[in-house]
């Protein structure tokens, strides 16, 4: 497991996250472990998404290239 360390906090800032932390009744650590696996996953969703919607714009098409180069010959 990997390890993030964030120095120079604003003491307002780390007291606000501490409330939040007692009102879901965990530790800071445990809120901002939750907060930041959540977000990651959020971005990740965003990404397949964005992915699925490639994959359907980009769908191949049922086009035998024979016809097309028999007409393009044909002109």
């Amino acid at each position: 497991m990997g390890q993030v360390i964030i120095r120079n906090l604003d003491d307002s800032v780390v007291l606000k996250l501490k409330k939040m932390a007692l009102r879901e009744s965990k530790s800071l650590e445990q809120f901002l472990r939750d907060q930041l696996s959540e977000t990651a996953m959020r971005d990740r969703e965003g990404f397949f998404e964005f992915a699925r919607g490639m994959r359907e714009r980009c769908k191949p098409i049922d086009i035998d290239p024979t016809d097309l180069i028999r007409e393009d010959r044909d002109r």
